[in-house]
């Protein structure tokens, strides 16, 4: 492929930011490489891709797509018919577009996208963010042209041939964070005096976390800690509330934090899911944290993340069932223990990987030159 040509991809993942953050961020890198690539991306109609991909510049085509529910309900009735429509829609969409390269971050969107663009032979590229694959990208695997993969012994899942080591891409403005502390305090309108606790329960929030960060407001409020919190959208009239007598003291809740990179550099602890994007995140931002993993996600795998972390002391681990008396009691504990912070700052930044986006841009542009050929 010369130079001039055109570059067209397809970009599909969705339903949560662990899907979407690092589509987005791969998309930026092949525009920084190859500013005339024409990108579009596919996603499931009312999911919140619909709204974060335009945000961040790209267009974007919903499908009529979800996943099956455990428990037996009308949209399990609809699913078949869905599947029908998607497939049939990503067809008219990868037709019209004529990409040269498809790439999956996982999600419903991501599973029809592929599998047609398989059928109509053009190559296809896998990103897989957690140590245990999701069902989408399991099933499309055997298809797929390149798997790129986050951690060691992903042979057990994927055909090893077609396995890079990439690391998981994270958005650009956190992996180049320009702004300093002192800037990022001054944004949300804090004091340099004190520890300011960030919160984050993932895009979608986490109930369990956010139960526990709001009965302990008034522990927070009393040790003088300044709180950022994002909520997610279902309980932010909750924390809205709860935080409305405490403005004062510094303590805020958003349902999404949007200036994420200003959160991170504001942050002196954090406390957070144990997602795949989110660990990445967090080891590049070398930021002393405290980890609640999700139980409910496949094979356990937040459990897993978190524990590969705390086994090394690079962050702290608190189940998801003990977090309602042990998460305030850890926070006040690790803010009052400079030298404990100074540990897990260290070694959390020991573990980053960077440049994961531009890695897996390269063998985009690899595996189309192949196939140009």
């Amino acid at each position: 492929m010369q130079q001039s040509d055109s570059l067209r991809v397809i970009l599909s993942g969705g339903g949560t930011g662990g899907h979407i953050f690092p589509a987005v961020a791969i998309a930026n890198a092949i525009k920084a490489a190859r500013p005339e690539a024409q990108i579009m991306f596919v996603g499931a109609k009312g999911r919140m891709e619909m709204e974060k991909v335009p945000a961040a510049g790209y267009p974007i085509a919903g499908l009529w797509i979800s996943g099956l529910q455990r428990r037996l309900t009308f949209d399990n009735f609809l699913f078949p018919f869905k599947i029908i429509s998607s497939l049939y829609n990503a067809r008219k969409i990868i037709r019209s577009f004529k990409p040269d390269v498809v790439i999956g971050t996982g999600g419903f969107a991501s599973g029809p996208t592929l599998r047609v663009a398989s059928w109509l032979g053009i190559p296809t590229l896998i990103q897989e963010q957690n140590s245990f694959p999701g069902i989408t990208n399991k099933m499309l695997a055997s298809n797929a042209d390149i798997i790129c993969v986050a951690y060691e012994g992903m042979e057990k899942f994927f055909p090893k041939s077609k396995i890079k080591f990439t690391g998981n891409p994270v958005r650009s403005d956190i992996e180049f964070n320009e702004n300093n502390k002192s800037s990022a305090l001054q944004f949300f309108n804090f004091r340099e005096d004190k520890i300011t606790l960030l919160v984050v329960g993932g895009s979608l929030g986490a109930r369990t976390i956010n139960q526990s960060i709001h009965a302990g407001l008034r522990s927070l409020a009393d040790a003088g800690i300044q709180l950022i919190w994002q909520t997610g959208k279902s309980y932010e009239s909750h924390a809205a509330l709860a935080v409305a007598e405490y403005k004062e003291k510094g303590l805020i809740a958003m349902p999404f934090i949007k200036e994420m990179d200003k959160a991170y550099a504001a942050a002196d602890i954090v406390v957070s899911r144990a997602g795949a994007i989110a660990i990445s995140e967090l080891c590049i931002c070398g930021k002393p944290s405290i980890l609640v993993p999700s139980p409910n996600v496949a094979e356990d795998h937040q459990t897993k993340n978190a524990l590969a972390l705390s086994s090394r002391q690079a962050a702290l681990m608190i189940k998801d069932i003990d977090a309602p008396l042990d998460l305030i009691r850890a926070i006040l504990a690790l803010v009052t223990n400079p030298e404990e912070q100074k540990i897990l700052a260290a070694n959390i930044s020991s573990l980053a990987m960077r440049n994961s986006a531009a890695i897996i841009a390269g063998f985009v542009f690899e595996l189309v030159l192949k196939t140009k050929k």
